[in-house]
């Protein structure tokens, strides 16, 4: 149903170029020459007879719109596969015919965009209109077109001149492709640009939108066989990955099939390569290098977008892009319908309520007559009074007669006053009743701008969301900023370690020297010991030999005191051999 709808529209432009004369009817001879063609680029098998039998009953005159459209969607929509055949070579047929009838840029040489330029945003326009006949772009989706391709050339778009176009009565509920034309050769986008500058810029956002490529660069890939890496040109689109020799996408020398069974990881830093990613599959594992870490997140992003897209079953990213503007659109057609009802019904509650305050006023001032008319029955009643007690001093003969007259004038007195309180109570209970009828509207009212600021709540809330969400992006990057920061304060922690391990180095080298001097120390104290112990076995055993007797009679030359002598002597050698050890 997607490919009928694009083609329809782009068959639509070339139909109504084949009416030169406006009159919303074709020829049949240009109709044939019209189907034979679409036969041709959509590779549909040429059916000679059928627009002969289909309007056998109309030979000689012409053909209108309403009855070509059962012939094109019998004979040459349902029989249309997609994938046979190149959507840009309908594009270029249907553009070839209606240009030549609609578009005239200017041939003073102040039209800024060449042919092909035109035809691709005549592609882009189509794309991003609607399926309502005849075709026009909204202004929101103009302006989205026109900042797509600036951010590509990286300049601000005029907004003057596009406020004042948007001024002209007719382009407020749509512009025709060819105003659109006219509105891009008038250097909106920016005067003074190369044109090669802005043909590459369109050809780009067309390849984007139209051709749906997620993203395109130079990537290293790993081989499979030889295992070397190689510079290759890449293609992202919502169905594969497709790489070329070079951006050219003359030589394809791959493709990577993208299903719900694949997945993209980041790799860590090997065989010289940074900024390294993989795509798995079912099959195989694509080893890829980016530039930059930058283009290595964008990529593996770009990927899992595709893989989302693959596995939610949508063929285009931008046809989704397109819905939710639309829907946002209608979303606000809707609350500008329902605050303008809004605003109807509260003007009417207002009318409602003047209506009843001027019933109430009314009320009130009846209330006041009922009032003075009393007070006025009662002075006279008092002046009756005063004139019958007069009477009654001055007829004291006929006081029972008077008296009864006016017992009976009195009851009549006293119904009319009872009569007059009962109006005054039915007053009473209708001022409450109003009042309470007042109460609920004031409280209807509130109930109103009760739902009025909540519904004003949700609103503040909605972009509070999304100013957390933008806060979160700004985190992010924050929180970027600081594990960097972190990591060169960890790189200068590691150095300043290895310094103060060094110098630990150093001083366990001059603690070993030390023990080392003190080792050879204790070493010749240890000869010097044992020189005396040595010395000491030497004189025992000279006194040994001293102490042995030489003859019978020797003895007897020792006198006492020489033996406590030697005993003195041999106590103090001992003495002096136990302080060297």
């Amino acid at each position: 149903m997607e490919v009928r709808a694009e083609l329809l529209k782009s068959i639509w432009y070339a139909f109504t170029s084949l009416d030169t004369e406006d009159s919303g009817k074709v020829s049949k001879s240009q109709l044939k020459v019209l189907s034979h063609n679409l036969y041709s680029v959509l590779r549909i098998p040429h059916n000679q007879a059928a627009l002969e039998q289909h309007f056998s009953d109309d030979d000689d005159g012409p053909v209108s719109s309403q009855g070509y459209m059962p012939y094109l969607n019998k004979f040459i929509l349902d029989k249309v596969v997609e994938g046979t055949f190149e959507k840009e070579e309908v594009d270029a047929l249907c553009w070839t015919l209606c240009s030549k009838k609609n578009y005239h840029p200017n041939t003073n040489g102040t039209a800024v965009l060449s042919n092909k330029d035109a035809e691709f945003l005549w592609c882009l326009f189509n794309f991003l209109t609607e399926d309502k006949y005849p075709l026009v772009l909204v202004p929101e989706e103009v302006e989205y077109l026109l900042k797509k391709i600036c951010a590509v050339l990286n300049v601000e778009l005029n907004s003057v001149d596009l406020e004042e176009f948007w001024t002209q009565e007719c382009v407020r509920e749509g512009m025709s492709v060819w105003s659109f034309l006219e509105l891009v050769n008038s250097g909106v986008l920016g005067r003074g640009l190369d044109r090669e500058r802005l043909s590459s810029a369109i050809e780009d956002v067309y390849r984007e939108i139209v051709g749906n490529v997620l993203k395109e660069g130079y990537l290293w890939k790993k081989g499979h066989l030889r295992r070397n890496w190689t510079e290759r040109w890449f293609c992202l689109k919502p169905s594969a990955l497709c790489y070329y020799t070079s951006e050219d996408r003359k030589e394809c020398k791959g493709s990577i099939e993208l299903d719900n069974n694949c997945c993209v990881e980041v790799l860590p830093e090997r065989e010289g390569k940074r900024c390294m990613f993989c795509v798995k599959t079912l099959n195989k594992t694509y080893e890829m290098s980016a530039p930059d870490s930058k283009q290595r997140q964008e990529w593996t992003a770009a990927i899992q977008q595709a893989i989302r897209l693959r596995s939610e079953g949508k063929s285009s990213l931008h046809k989704e892009l397109k819905a939710r503007r639309q829907e946002v659109r209608e979303e606000r057609e809707r609350r500008r319908a329902m605050r303008e009802q809004e605003t109807q019904r509260l003007q009417d509650l207002q009318g409602e309520k003047e209506q009843k305050q001027a019933e109430l006023e009314h009320l009130k001032e009846a209330q006041k007559q009922a009032q003075a008319s009393l007070l006025q029955e009662e002075e006279r009643r008092r002046k009756q009074h005063e004139e019958l007690q007069r009477a009654l001093e001055e007829q004291l003969r006929e006081a029972e007669e008077a008296r009864a007259s006016m017992r009976e004038e009195m009851a009549l007195k006293e119904l009319e006053a009872e009569h007059q309180r009962k109006r005054i109570r039915e007053l009473e209970e209708l001022q409450q009743r109003l009042e309470e009828a007042l109460h609920q509207e004031i409280k209807a009212r509130q109930d109103e701008e009760n739902y009025r600021y909540t519904q004003a709540r949700l609103l503040a809330e909605e972009e509070e969301k999304t100013k957390a969400l933008l806060s979160l992006q700004e985190e992010q990057e924050e929180l970027l900023e600081q594990m960097q920061k972190e990591k060169r304060e960890l790189r200068r922690d590691m150095e300043e370690k290895a310094n103060a391990l060094e110098e630990a180095h150093k001083q366990l080298e001059n603690i070993r020297a030390s023990r080392h001097r003190v080792d050879q120390d204790i070493a010749a104290a240890q000869r010097k010991q044992r020189q005396a112990s040595t010395s000491v076995k030497h004189w025992n055993v000279q006194m040994t030999r001293l102490m042995h007797p030489i003859s019978p009679g020797g003895v007897s030359h020792l006198s006492n005191q020489s033996f406590r002598s030697f005993t003195h002597f041999r106590k103090q050698t001992r003495a002096l051999s136990g302080t060297a050890v």
